[in-house]
């Protein structure tokens, strides 16, 4: 644990990670947090000019476009946001001696095996969006000595905006709807809450050297089992079927299998994250309470 005060600058303050790196932060010093208002990574100039301003001693990077759908269509929009502007971002903090934290994916594996992905796994990004992710974390690794690249897996928080957009949330809304849903069964994924990797992103940055990390709840599920059991807890019964991924066809693809194995956070002795079946239990019963400001 530090034993010097810090200043850490959260960018995507209101995001459902963000939300929950806020309330878990329990470092000495100060959190800064920052909005799209405050910094917009589209724009490569102003990432300079704030991290200069501010002199954070860490700089958390919870923002990012993560439209996987229509990043194929936007290629462009994708890169300025997950690649170059995560470049910006490291040249910044390598100028100002501050450590970099930046979150990547599970999508940048390709997904042709049925064993969990190590850290030193190579990739194999199959979309647009998986591929300037990784872009986002060479230029990340590349341009700051001190930076953290922490890769995550099918998160579902209670975001401080509201702005509901996980593949819970999405369930719940067809099944309101009484929409027939139909979920791909030949993807297999770990799903994980933000309420459980936030704390862990903190120790990480304290106890862990730069590098590169897998963090997720422990256990593994296809997404038709993982709406499955949205809607068992949830005491729903929606037309629910299931279909493969082929049948589906998604603009964009997706890895058959993207569980990640934490090695890394093993090494550190905090891969004691708790099964997501238990985590999306918490999570349905925290999402009808009103969020805090």
């Amino acid at each position: 644990m530090p034993t010097s005060a810090g200043r850490y600058v959260l960018i995507g303050a209101t995001g459902q990670l963000g939300f929950d790196l806020t309330r878990t932060f329990d470092l000495p010093g100060e959190l800064v947090r920052l909005t799209r208002a405050d910094l917009d990574l589209s724009d490569e100039g102003a990432i300079g000019r704030v991290v200069t301003a501010l002199r954070p001693t860490h700089v958390v990077n919870a923002a990012a476009y993560n439209l996987v759908d229509r990043a194929e269509d936007e290629r462009e929009a994708a890169f300025a946001v997950n690649g170059r502007a995560v470049g910006a971002l490291a040249a910044a903090c390598q100028r100002v001696n501050a450590t970099l934290v930046h979150f990547s994916t599970d999508y940048v594996f390709g997904g042709d095996r049925r064993e969990p992905y190590d850290e030193d796994d190579p990739p194999h990004p199959l979309s647009v969006y998986a591929e300037s992710k990784l872009a986002g974390e060479r230029l990340a690794l590349a341009g700051c000595e001190r930076a953290f690249v922490i890769r995550v897996c099918g998160l579902f928080g209670v975001a401080q905006s509201r702005a509901r957009t996980n593949f819970v949330e999405t369930m719940l809304r067809l099944a309101r709807e009484g929409r027939a849903i139909r979920v791909v069964r030949d993807q297999v994924l770990s799903p994980s809450a933000t309420r459980d990797i936030a704390p862990k992103v903190w120790r990480v940055l304290t106890r862990g050297a730069p590098g590169l990390y897998h963090l997720t709840n422990a256990g593994q599920t296809s997404f038709f089992d993982f709406a499955r059991e949205i809607f068992r807890l949830s005491g729903l019964t929606p037309a629910l079927t299931a279909t493969t991924a082929a049948e589906f066809g998604a603009r964009a693809r997706r890895p058959a299998y993207s569980v990640l194995a934490r090695r890394r956070l093993a090494a550190l002795g905090e891969d004691d994250l708790r099964p997501w079946n238990e985590a999306l239990a918490d999570y349905l019963r925290e999402r009808q309470q009103p969020t805090p400001a």
